[in-house]
Order: C-alpha cells, then structure tokens, then sequence
C-alpha cells in the first residue's frame, strides 16, 4: 500500500532529518513504552518524542547481561542492551530519557541505563497499579513534574494553547488508529496484522503530523481496495509486549491460515480507543485520559478491566480464539495466563493457546507445531 510506502520512506531517512533538527536546537525526548508518557507535553515544548520500542533479536540480550541478571522480561533487558551498546542509533540520539515507572522491570530499566549512560540525562515518575482518586492524583503530580522538566529542558513555556493544540493532534491520531482498528470487526476482512501493528510502531518514531497524514491516507486505500480472503479462524492476539520487530509469531500464525484480527498488548500497541478532553483543565485531562480512562495493564490491580476487555473484544470482532503471548518472566501476565482460559470458555467459549517467548530463535519450531495444532482444532 502506498500509504506504509511512505511510512517506509519516512523512516528510512529518519535519524538523518532527527540529527538536523538537533543540530537546529530542537531536543529529542526518548521515553520508555507502556503508554503512560503524554507525547502531547513533548509536542507542547517542540520537542521530538521518541518511543523505545526496539525488540526480539536475541543477540541483543547478550549485551544486556553484562548489567543486569536474565531473570528479568527480555523486552526490558533488550532496551538496556540497546542504550548500553549504542547498536540502534535512535537510543544514543535523545537528549533526555523519561521512564514512567510501572513495575519491577521498568524500575530494573530505569536504574540500570540511569547508572550506567550517565551521558543522557534520565527523569522519572511513578504509575500506581490501582484506579483511584488517589492514584490519579499521584500520576497527575507525576505528569506535572515532567511539564516542569521539559519546560527547563528545552527554554519554551508549555502554555494551554501549545498544550491545546498538540492535544488536538494527538486525539487525531488516535481517532484514525480507532477507525482502522473498527474497520477489523468486519467479514469483508481489510487490514492485515502486520499492516496494523507496522502503522503503530511506526507512530512511536515517525513525526507526529506525518504519520496523521499516513494514517488518513491508509484508510483511504482500504476504503478503495478489494477485500482480502476471508478464510481461515479470525484471532485476538494479546499479551504485555509485542515489539517492533517481534513479528514471528504473527508470521506463524499467518503461515497457518490464521488471520489477527484485533491486538491488544500494554507496551507495542498505542492506547487508540479514548480521547483527551479540551475543555477545562488541560492538566488533569490528560491524567484522567492517560490513567483512567485507558484499559489498564496486567500489573494492575484488580485486574478484572483488562480481562473483561479481552472477553468483550473476543465477542465484538467475533473471533474463533485467542492466542496469548507473553514474555518470559512477566509474572503479572504468567499468573493471568492460568486462570484466563477457563474465564474465556465460560464467556465466550473460545479457545485459548499461551506462548511464552525469550526472543530465541530456537522457539520458532516448537511455536510453529503447537499454533498449527491450534489452527486445526478450531477449525474441527
């Protein structure tokens, strides 16, 4: 499609056109996935925000060893080996890293690379894991520290209408992520997996207006193109990460006569489905948008939203299972993958098949026999 085409192009010359603007003033915000960190206080203070999603080559984790044990979520270990080694130039270019705690990993991330490249400068906040007043308030606080940051980062105020107006690009890009993401429900299947997941992370990279542009004109294209095949069992795939570049068991599962036809993961897939209010306080709308409103992770608690939200994306794009992929070491998501299935089957009375992976090559031969068998149960 010509649309990734030009998302293609856009990377493709990337860093080139990110290293001009450094070299113009304009600072580069690096920030670690999970979908707790607003781009729009970034784009108020004309920044570049730049999201670390980077995972699932294997080799990586070599690198990370030498800072941190391997008992830890191999997405999390890739991201220190990456800044550590300087191997992907867009984490060496940033002039400010901001990590929004959200659990155990995320600090291990946070502490390691904080120590270790002290040459960028590292800046923090908490996420709590339950939904409340209190827990907003916190993560408001946290999301003002960082207005406060960025502005003494960069010299340029974050007034309501910089903060107005990025918030309205945002909202559009989101908007434009949900519409595609609703064309999926439909049997005249449209939009393949890898095109969806290729467009958000390309989002977490490409410039903000550009990739609106992009979007727009995807839909366009499907809007005019022929159907795809609508054979083979439509699927839900989740888990906590799916990374750019992590594609091997999307690969598979196509591979088998499988189509993905919804994904929802915490960290690799932009929160689409809210929107940020314009009215009021800027501020507090974007903790209540960021924090509230948003299905929350795994690592929350109680974790009934998340779950319940799978059943009824199980049930709306009337899919014949669910495959759950998760990363080793992720215990929120490994403890939610035992007792999920019976949950599923008593709702839905779908089938559920859980994977769990460490970015080693070695896993494809055993993933590949164990989707197949799925494929072919649900289609007996």
């Amino acid at each position: 499609m010509k649309a990734l085409e030009k998302l293609d192009s856009h990377l493709e010359t990337r860093l080139t056109d990110l290293s001009k603007e450094k070299e113009q003033g304009r600072k580069i915000i690096g920030y670690s996935a999970g979908g707790f960190l607003p781009e729009e206080l970034l784009l108020a203070c004309d920044a570049i925000p730049l999201c670390f999603i980077q995972a699932g080559d294997n080799s990586i984790l070599r690198n990370a060893g030498a800072y941190i044990c391997r008992w830890f979520d191999p997405f999390w270990r890739s991201q220190i080996g990456y800044l550590t080694s300087g191997k992907d130039p867009y984490y060496t270019i940033v002039d400010l890293i901001v990590v929004p705690i959200t659990d155990n990993h995320v600090r291990a991330f946070s502490n390691t690379v904080g120590y270790y490249t002290p040459e960028i400068e590292s800046f923090i906040f908490g996420v709590p894991h339950v939904k409340d007043q209190i827990g907003l308030e916190y993560y408001l606080q946290g999301i003002v520290r960082l207005k406060k940051k960025l502005e003494e980062s960069t010299g340029i105020e974050i007034t309501e209408s910089r903060l107005k107006q990025s918030i309205e690009l945002c909202n559009r890009e989101r908007e434009l992520f949900r519409k595609i993401s609703l064309m999926r429900k439909s049997g005249n299947f449209a939009v393949t997996s890898k095109d969806f997941v290729a467009l958000n992370h390309g989002s977490f990279l490409a410039d903000k207006e550009i990739m609106v542009d992009i979007l727009e004109s995807f839909i366009q294209e499907v809007k005019e193109n022929t159907p795809l095949s609508k054979e083979g069992p439509r699927i839900l795939f989740t888990g906590s990460t799916l990374a750019r570049e992590d594609h091997k068991v999307m690969d598979i599962i196509e591979d088998s006569g499988g189509r993905v036809v919804m994904e929802e993961f915490a960290e690799g897939i932009r929160p689409y489905w809210g929107m940020v209010k314009l009215e009021g306080d800027l501020m507090a709308n974007l903790a209540e948008s960021y924090f509230m409103d948003r299905v929350c992770p795994g690592w929350f608690r109680p974790g009934t939203e998340r779950l319940d939200f799978l059943v009824k994306l199980a049930k709306d794009y009337n899919t014949a299972g669910l495959i759950w992929y998760q990363l080793m070491y992720r215990e929120s998501y490994k403890v939610e993958s035992y007792f999920f299935p019976g949950i599923l089957k008593k709702e839905t009375g779908l089938p559920m098949l859980v994977l769990e992976s460490e970015y080693d090559a070695m896993e494809s031969g055993p993933m590949k026999t164990r989707i197949e068998t799925f494929m072919e149960t649900i289609r007996e």
